[in-house]
């Protein structure tokens, strides 16, 4: 079997040639070592239900410590956001390919109702982030009299 190394996909290779050219352009000399221009995005896999009760989100995020996710309700907005990052890379490895993505991930919804904001719960188990959004109890409306 022959194995061979992988080539850049087309969008790492732009990213890499304008950091390039950003470092060209600054200099790293003068202002230090050039910072990062573009931060690596990912999208983690989402499952999104409901039943008579509550909207349920599960987000597929291997990998992440609890502490760097986050969970945000802003009227009928849901934001996901986290980040991955690989911090043991061995230096005499030579990689052939890497699939597993890295770097910060934000996924949005636009919830279908309104929900209770102060009684949604986020649990996180076995690399998946389970988060639960009670419906909101709908409010009566009633005819006010003009006088």
């Amino acid at each position: 079997m022959k194995l061979t190394k992988a080539v850049p996909a087309p969008m790492t290779a732009v990213r890499e040639d304008l950091e390039g050219l950003f470092d060209r352009v600054f200099g790293g000399s003068f202002f230090g070592p050039p910072a990062r221009v573009f931060e690596t995005m990912w999208t983690p896999s989402l499952d999104f239900s409901e039943n008579e009760k509550e909207y349920i989100a599960r987000l597929e995020i291997p990998g992440i410590p609890k502490d760097d996710l986050e969970v945000n309700v802003e009227g009928q907005v849901l934001t996901l956001s986290g980040r991955r990052n690989f911090e043991t890379e061995e230096k005499a490895e030579e990689y052939f390919w890497r699939e597993r993505e890295q770097g910060r991930f934000v996924r949005t919804i636009r919830l279908p109702t309104p929900v209770s904001a102060e009684k949604v719960d986020a649990t996180y188990h076995d690399g998946v982030m389970t988060v639960r959004l009670p419906k909101a109890t709908p409010t009566i409306k009633s005819r006010i009299p003009i006088k």
